[in-house]
């Protein structure tokens, strides 16, 4: 299985998203709806949060699956 790797910005931070990682357990779309679809395409609009609000619930990604980056900090 190749690893696949997709990044979705908003201008401030970048998530980037690793499938192959993925848990599927649910709390990034059960915490913030309007950013994490997964029934949707695309799946991620990091435009529907802020900031913060993605970055909390990326935090709480079990898997690692989502990481972040902020886009000031090379």
């Amino acid at each position: 299985m190749r690893n696949i790797t997709k990044k979705y910005t908003n201008g401030e931070v970048t998530i980037v998203w690793q499938p192959n990682m993925c848990c599927h357990s649910g709390l990034c779309a059960q915490t913030l709806p309007k950013v994490f679809r997964p029934m949707e395409k695309p799946w991620i609009v990091p435009e529907n949060g802020t900031t913060e609000q993605i970055v909390d619930t990326i935090k709480l990604c079990p898997s690692g699956a989502l990481s972040y980056k902020m886009n000031d900090q090379e």
